[in-house]
């Protein structure tokens, strides 16, 4: 991941996927939004039962594989590897940034 010199918010939350809720919540402003399946999650505790749910449901691994910049936000390829049906699926995390921590993520496929 640190080949592809992601913004530090960015690169945290990466990092954060990989232990618990709580670190994930950490990334986001408090007033963050996560779009994900068809459903928003709102605000840290929200998000932090979001990232808990997914791990209890799956075990997976979510690896950054290119990025850009477009329109202010930050559109990451992953691919995301796991116990789930369809697995490996390539993704894209689109990033909006404020004050040093994630405002808004929208994962789509």
């Amino acid at each position: 991941m640190s080949q592809l010199n992601l913004p530090e918010p960015i690169t945290a939350y990466f990092d954060a996927d990989q232990r618990d809720g709580e670190a994930v919540a950490r990334c986001f402003t408090e007033r963050a939004i996560v779009e994900d399946e068809g459903r928003s999650h709102s605000g840290h505790a929200a998000i932090k039962a979001w990232k808990a749910a997914a791990s209890r449901k799956y075990s997976y691994t979510c690896e950054p594989l290119a990025h850009e910049q477009k329109e202010g936000r930050t559109i990451v390829k992953t691919r995301l590897t796991g116990d789930f049906p369809g697995s490996p699926v390539d993704l894209q995390f689109v990033f909006r940034l404020e004050r040093g921590k994630i405002d808004h993520l929208e994962i789509t496929p």
